[in-house]
């Protein structure tokens, strides 16, 4: 796979009508000096000396950009309150990984702010992979301020194992049930992997001890293609079918309110509008409501 040709490609996606003007603000941006990047649980910048003009132009580049997904990020005084509280699945998992000189790829990175916080822990290498040209543009926006080298490819799941790089650790978030193939992902993932790399992945789940997985006939929570929802048991039977040697769960845990929520800056509906309102243990279909599992699986072949 030629993936220099797709690249150039892709490029072309920031010249679309609905892309052009976040690539044009975002060109239009003043540099600062001095500015001072603080990697918690809110990916903070401060820029000194900063005037209200700037600050304005800062703001509404922001909310051209809207919906903003994951994050928060703060701004001098502009918080980007955004609808997933990343930092709470960030910090849930940061006891299960080591980048300490490691080559790092985030599968479905959004705008990056997982890549961000990873900065902290000194990774070889960051790689960020997402097929969308909005996403891109927040990364921009964001990494103007903090200047990172932060390699962000507009490449999906399905070009990993054809990349430049094998990875020493692969984070796949929220992924998983958008594909109509979980084997034929994880296979991709696995073949990304060096020889004892390790994919951290998240994906929603049902309880049961059987190998099953609920195939939604239409939506799920409102979202229109999740393919499957799997037990843990046949989560780890797709990824031994995969190639992958040992799947350890990490955590398991219920999306609730605090973690998704509707802000000022998505102007859409949020976790609250996907539940029944009669039973939040349920979506609006009748599904068991979102819960998700986190696993660490290793290829050691």
């Amino acid at each position: 796979m030629d993936l220099n040709q797709l690249r150039i490609e892709r490029q072309k996606w920031l010249t679309w009508k609905n892309i052009v003007p976040f690539q044009d603000a975002i060109k239009a941006l003043p540099v600062f000096e001095d500015v001072k990047v603080s990697l918690g649980d809110v990916v903070t910048i401060d820029i000194p000396n900063i005037t209200e003009e700037q600050s304005e132009q800062i703001r509404q580049t922001a909310l051209l950009m809207k919906p903003w997904r994951k994050g928060p990020f703060r701004i001098n005084e502009l918080f980007i309150d955004t609808e997933w509280q990343s930092q709470i699945k960030y910090n849930l998992l940061e006891p299960y990984f080591d980048l300490e000189g490691k080559v790092v790829g985030d599968i479905g990175c959004n705008n990056g702010y997982y890549l961000f916080r990873m900065q902290s822990q000194n990774p070889k290498k960051l790689i960020g992979f997402d097929p969308s040209a909005i996403y891109y543009s927040q990364f921009q926006f964001i990494d103007h301020f903090v200047k990172s080298e932060i390699v962000y490819e507009m490449l999906g799941v399905e070009h990993v194992e054809y990349y430049e790089y094998k990875f020493d650790l692969l984070f796949c978030l929220g992924v998983l049930y958008h594909r109509s193939d979980p084997v034929a992902m994880l296979k991709s993932l696995y073949k990304g992997l060096e020889k004892g790399g390790e994919l951290i992945l998240d994906t929603f789940m049902i309880d049961g001890e059987d190998e099953v997985a609920l195939t939604p006939a239409g939506k799920y929570s409102k979202i229109p293609n999740i393919y499957f929802v799997p037990t843990i048991p046949a989560l780890k039977n797709w990824c031994l079918r995969a190639g992958f040697e040992s799947v350890e769960v990490l955590e398991t845990r219920v999306t609730d309110q605090n973690e998704q929520r509707k802000t000022e800056w998505i102007d859409t509906q949020s976790l609250e509008d996907f539940l029944d309102p009669n039973d939040p243990t349920k979506t609006v279909e009748g599904y068991p409501a979102p819960k998700r599992v986190y696993i660490k699986a290793k290829k050691t072949a």
